[in-house]
């Protein structure tokens, strides 16, 4: 969905932000609405309170996994390495038995992802899917394809969480997903959604006016939803220190937002500063990035290693990842990767090494953006 990851906020919890830190929504179209909402977010809660206490407990099954069902998207973000303009989705099916055998794998949260994953025809299967099995299913969109009767089906269909990145207040030649843009759409989530919303605004290369950060975790806040801010890296997922304006911008929305902040590690304030970070990367193991093509990666960053199809993944693979130490882990800024990983950060010495970036396959790092 974009070369930006997120910092904190209700993905930054252990086991990837399986606790919704922000349920209720303050503009509230009537009691009945109210009453529903809270009665989801209380069984979602419980649901991921017992994800918790398992992922505590057992390390041999993934925690998060990324699944690509749609690989195009009907925007084109000049800093996004993660869609095409041409793809077609992947055929339901075909989906269907992903979600199946992450399931056999203990995936505890599905997040589907893209390109632009509302353009997928059979989205609401995948999510019934997910569902079905007793998992958390989660979605990061644009927003732009969401409408009342949308919101309605993913209500329907059982989603649990939903993301969209609001990139500035005003569309530019980098970013359409500005505020004044997506404003009638939050609207519509503050009116219609049963789920649990999460806003994530960015700082960092290509955003002309950091100060929209603010902007939008005010709106996003004022509507109920949680925020989270995010910071675009270079196209590995790597470092990327920000300037002195956006670091300021960066600790004030930090402190606007405190009661919705789940604070973990320092990682966050090292990723700001452009410090390195010493962490075991469960990637490969806790957390999995599935591509459109069934390929299981380590994250969206690295993509073409281990390069195994989803299909042949086992308890073996998982095991062998959870004990590898990756190359790029000290520089990365991939943060789903270290909030699932931090779970497991005070066991399980990491023995073996591997160097994702010296392996990736070309053809599957360098995707082709809209008009080439």
């Amino acid at each position: 969905m974009g070369s930006e990851i997120t910092l904190f906020g209700p993905y930054s919890v252990p086991l990837g932000g399986l606790v919704c830190l922000n349920s209720s929504f303050i503009n509230m179209p009537d009691k009945s609405l109210r009453i529903r909402r809270n009665w989801v977010a209380l069984s979602r809660r419980a649901r991921e309170l017992r994800f918790i206490a398992h992922g505590l407990w057992d390390t041999n099954h993934i925690v998060q996994a990324h699944l690509i069902p749609m690989r195009r998207c009907n925007l084109a973000c000049t800093y996004c390495n993660e869609f095409d303009d041409f793809s077609k989705p992947v055929d339901i099916d075909v989906v269907l038995e992903r979600v199946d055998h992450l399931h056999r794998l203990g995936a505890t949260l599905i997040m589907i992802s893209g390109g632009e994953p509302l353009l997928h025809p059979d989205l609401d299967k995948i999510i019934a899917r997910i569902r079905h099995h007793g998992r958390l299913a989660g979605m990061i969109t644009n927003g732009y394809l969401l409408m009342p009767d949308r919101i309605q089906d993913l209500n329907r269909a059982g989603l649990d969480h939903l993301q969209i990145s609001i990139d500035n207040v005003q569309p530019d030649d980098v970013s359409k997903k500005s505020l004044k843009v997506l404003d009638k759409k939050l609207q519509m989530l503050a009116d219609h959604a049963l789920f649990h919303v999460n806003i994530n605004s960015v700082l960092g290369g290509g955003v002309k006016d950091p100060e929209d950060a603010m902007t939008v975790a005010k709106r996003a806040l004022s509507l109920g939803f949680s925020t989270t801010v995010g910071i675009i890296h270079d196209g590995s997922g790597q470092l990327k220190p920000l300037g002195q304006r956006e670091k300021t911008i960066y600790h004030d929305i930090k402190r606007l937002s405190q009661r919705n902040f789940a604070h973990f590690s320092g990682f966050q304030d090292k990723i700001v500063d452009g410090k390195t970070s010493e962490w075991r990367c469960r990637a490969g193991a806790r957390y999995i990035y599935v591509c459109e093509e069934g390929l299981v990666h380590y994250c969206s960053q690295q993509r073409g290693y281990p390069g195994k199809p989803i299909a042949d993944y086992t308890h073996d693979d998982i095991r062998r990842e959870f004990l590898t130490e990756k190359a790029c882990a000290p520089m990365c800024t991939v943060s789903c990767v270290h909030m699932t990983s931090l779970i497991d950060f005070w066991r399980a010495p990491q023995i073996h090494k591997a160097d994702p970036a010296a392996s990736r396959r070309e053809d599957l790092v360098n995707i082709q953006s809209a008009g080439h």
